[in-house]
């Protein structure tokens, strides 16, 4: 982070208007399928992040970071970003779900682990797009700072 550069500011907001648009869509995918056509845990979630992640891209890189980089650049790091933030977030979720809920049923487990994974997968994303994926670049008079 920069010297100046305050972690929650405008581009805070703006993802948070992006991510509400994706999660909308995204989490009645996800749970449509679980729930409805009784798809897997895993592919449900899965199918949450690849709906939303190319809307996600494109707002966010157009945006709400406003990235002048080509795509040949920064979507090889969105989609690792969306990958480690999803195996962090879910993997981290349903084992710890299952643990504070183990007398519970499955299908319990599994839609509130889905909802704790939304929520640290937001966090870890928001991190992983700011300052990997459309990190800004130093200009020439901070590098010589």
């Amino acid at each position: 982070m920069k010297k100046n550069e305050k972690l929650i500011d405008i581009k805070t907001f703006k993802f948070i208007l992006v991510g509400l648009v994706n999660t909308l869509v995204g989490s009645g995918i996800m749970f449509t399928l679980y729930n409805v056509f009784h798809v897997s845990y895993w592919l449900s979630s899965a199918s949450n992040y690849v709906v939303g992640s190319l809307v996600s891209y494109l707002l966010n890189k157009t945006w709400t970071f406003q990235n002048q980089e080509k795509a040949k650049t920064t979507l090889p790091r969105f989609i690792v970003n969306i990958v480690i933030c999803y195996i962090l977030a879910y993997g981290i979720a349903k084992p710890f779900v299952g643990f504070i809920l183990s007398g519970q049923s499955t299908k319990l487990q599994d839609n509130l682990s889905m909802g704790v994974g939304l929520v640290l997968f937001t966090g870890f994303n928001y991190l992983g797009q700011r300052y990997f994926v459309f990190r800004e670049k130093a200009s020439k008079e901070q590098e010589t700072k």
